[in-house]
């Protein structure tokens, strides 16, 4: 299950199942359809669309460009020159430690999209990424 996705997807299951008991309250309904339909919300929310998400970011690294693409819905492909990366962080948060993940962050020249995210490495991979970016990167000529 996705950390990030638990809090939005009980207050929408939260939300959908306190219609079904005023439903149930001000007009007679059987309430069991709003709770059935927020849980059966918040289990989709929580379990499976972090699942696909995961599942559709995707990076290549080529010998003077980074690949990264993502999205479900919206498809991203963002194609990141090495000549324009400034430098490179390889961050993990308290969630990201206990689950060994990190995320590489590349900041790259530029006020449009300056800052490139991958997620979800392990913390091996996203230094070894980040190692091999780091001698591909060109000095600047002065």
């Amino acid at each position: 299950m996705h950390v990030g996705a638990l809090v939005p997807s009980l207050i929408v299951g939260g939300g959908i199942s306190t219609l079904g008991a005023v439903a149930n309250d001000q007009l007679g309904w059987p309430s069991w359809p709003g709770f059935a339909i927020g849980a059966l919300l918040a289990l989709w929310l929580a379990v499976i669309t972090p699942r696909r998400r995961w599942r559709a970011w995707g990076w290549a690294l080529a010998p003077d460009e980074l690949h990264v693409a993502h999205g479900t819905w919206t498809q991203v492909h963002t194609v990141v020159p090495l000549s324009r990366v400034q430098h490179i962080d390889v961050s993990q948060g308290p969630v990201e430690r206990a689950f060994g993940v990190a995320r590489l962050i590349l900041h790259t020249a530029g006020t449009s999209h300056a800052v490139v995210v991958l997620p979800g490495l392990s913390r091996v991979k996203a230094e070894e990424l980040r190692d091999s970016i780091r001698v591909r990167i060109r000095p600047e000529a002065w």
